[in-house]
Formats: structure tokens, sequence, C-alpha cells
């Protein structure tokens, strides 16, 4: 099966130093594939580069099956390639609607905002993927941190994100909302979305992942599906592959 996104031998340099080297990494549709690594690992670069930010400096970038050179996020939006930041965009004063359909108002024949059909096609994007909010002219600023990450991947589903790119959404977030954001992750694969879930917390990423690519100071240490690797493997790689250790004082 042809991956939906796919890297192939990606580096990237910043100046002089490596942040990227020999990394390959895909994902299909209706998957969730994790991407795992500490602090300095390469998880920002690759997805910058999964999101069009700036193209690779070697290897090569495919969606759907053909080479791209993403030189924008604008140009990745067209293909159906969404990222949702850890800081999510959103506008905490403005409502929940408004927040999700600002710039593509629908508009009836008078051109003005059809706010009957806009709640209708909210309410459906929410319902489809299991999120209940009962009121959507509430500020979303008003929002738990996880009913926000909900809100903010719905939006990217129903502009028609094909590959939706999430980068660290449960990190802030209690046990309770975390939760919440990883059974809308769920939700995702039986709608055909393919999904990058960037996180450091294994437990998170074996709650819904298919796949697991580890990166460890711009490399990758490999490639797992389910039930290959358990949360002790997954620590262990992302520490570089050698066992911890702790030092104790006495």
């Amino acid at each position: 099966m042809t991956p939906l996104a796919e890297l192939l031998q990606v580096e990237k340099r910043y100046g002089r130093v490596p942040a990227l080297r020999g990394v390959s990494f895909a994902v299909h549709r209706g998957e969730v594939h994790c991407l795992l690594g500490d602090n300095g690992a390469g998880k920002s670069t690759l997805i910058k580069i999964l999101a069009g930010v700036f193209p690779p400096d070697q290897g090569e970038y495919r969606f759907e099956g053909r080479t791209v050179r993403l030189r924008s996020p604008r140009e990745a939006l067209d293909l159906g390639i969404a990222t949702v930041f850890q800081d999510l965009a959103l506008l905490p004063l403005m409502s929940v609607l408004r927040n999700f359909i600002l710039g593509r108002e629908p508009v009836g024949r008078l051109g003005v905002l059809d706010l009957r059909e806009a709640e209708r096609q909210v309410r459906t994007s929410l319902e489809r993927l299991g999120i209940a909010l009962d009121d959507l002219h509430r500020p979303v600023g008003m929002l738990s941190g996880g009913q926000r990450q909900a809100v903010a991947i719905a939006r990217a589903v129903h502009f028609g994100a094909k590959l939706l790119i999430l980068d660290e959404p449960t990190s802030a977030l209690g046990v309770r909302q975390a939760a919440q954001v990883l059974q809308v992750i769920r939700r995702m694969k039986e709608v055909g979305v393919g999904v990058v879930f960037i996180t450091h917390n294994p437990l998170h990423a074996l709650a819904v992942g298919d796949r697991f690519t580890v990166l460890f100071q711009g490399e990758s240490l490999g490639t797992f599906s389910r039930g290959e690797v358990d949360e002790r493997e997954l620590t262990r790689l992302m520490a570089g592959g050698k066992a911890l250790e702790l030092e104790v004082e006495g």
C-alpha cells in the first residue's frame, strides 16, 4: 500500500549542526504513527518538513505517491496536510463557532453569514469525532485544555485534512483531559485521516498508536508496529538505546 506521506533518507542542517541525518518516515491513511523522542531528538525539525515550513536539505518527500517540495504551510494545507501546534492558533475571546469557521464562513444568497448552516456544519464535524459541546457560542477561552485541543483537531479535519500532524497535544493536560484528546485521535483513524502524533509520553503513544518511530539526536532508532514494543522499550530507546542509570547520593 502506498503511504499517504513519506520521507526518504531526509537530512536537515542548521548551519554546521545536523538536525536530521538519513531519517525515513511514513504514515498511511487511517493510521496513527507516533513520533517519539526527547528534547533535541529532531522531532520539531521533522514535523516542520512534513508541514511545509521548509524543505529538507537532502532526501525525498512524497505525498500520495508523488514527490513534493513544499516551501510553505499554505502549500501543505492546499494538499490536505494540516498541523495543530501546541499554541493551537485559537482566539480565546472568540466563540467556538467563530473560531471553527474563521476565514471560511458559509454565506447565504445576500453574502452574509448563514449562521444556521455554520452551526450545522460545526456540530456535524464535532459529532463525527465524538466531541460533545453544548454551547457553540461559548468563548474558546472558557473551555478546558482538552476541549480546546479537540476543537482545533476537529476544525482541521472539517476543512479537509488528509494528514494531521499533532504537536504534543497532551503534554500540558491532566489525566482526564488527555484521555479526551486520545479518544478524538482514535476517532480520526475511523474517518480515514492519517495522524502523526508527536509525543515524549510512551503511555500516550501506546494508547492510540499503530506504529512508533523513535528519534535520538537527529537519527531514527527504528520504526515498530503495535505489539513489538512496550513502555519500557520505548523509554529505553528515547534515552538513546541505553539502559537508564540513576545516581544515588548517600
